[in-house]
């Protein structure tokens, strides 16, 4: 039988051939599109790796929820080549300068420049909506008071025509 297993998601598709009937047991009386585990199909479709929710490569041997800091623990300033120094009289070593170094340092300085410069965007933005707000406020109650002397004023006019009429 050759069963043709397809991901929709990325495109890939591959058709394979499968002689033993055994295998194929876990497929039967399954309907087009059903997810089913490919386990059972041999070795090499159990899955083990790929790249976790923060797109690191999936290690067998980590297993903590910490696993990106693990990985950012490995320092490259270890991998650097030391040059000797022998004009004195100790042997020493020089490491050469890493510029442009991502350590945990720099990215905690990058986290909280991105916290502070986000907090001052929204006290701009809050100081300006409540500018416009005082401003549509101010101009609804203007229109108000326009209404109501309006109001005041024909309430006025029909009064004294009346009293003329009656007199």
């Amino acid at each position: 039988m050759r069963p043709n297993i397809f991901f929709p998601a990325s495109g890939c598709q591959k058709l394979i051939e499968v002689g033993n009937e055994r295998k194929l047991c876990t497929f039967y009386e399954k309907r087009m599109a059903t997810k089913a585990a490919a386990d059972a199909l041999g070795e090499e479709w159990k899955v083990y790796g790929g790249n976790g929710k923060l797109d690191f490569p999936i290690q067998q041997s980590v297993l903590t929820h910490g696993r990106v800091h693990l990985l950012l623990k490995v320092d490259v300033r270890q991998c650097a080549g030391r040059k000797p120094l022998n004009k004195g009289k100790k042997p020493r070593t020089k490491a050469p300068k890493l510029w442009r170094l991502v350590t945990p340092r720099v990215l905690q300085n990058k986290r909280i420049a991105l916290n502070k410069q986000r907090t001052k965007k929204n006290k701009e933005e809050a100081a300006e909506s409540a500018e416009l707000l005082s401003k549509k406020m101010m101009e609804a109650k203007e229109n108000h008071q326009e209404q109501i002397s309006k109001r005041h004023r024909l309430f006025s006019l029909r009064a004294s025509t009346s009293k003329t009429e009656s007199n």
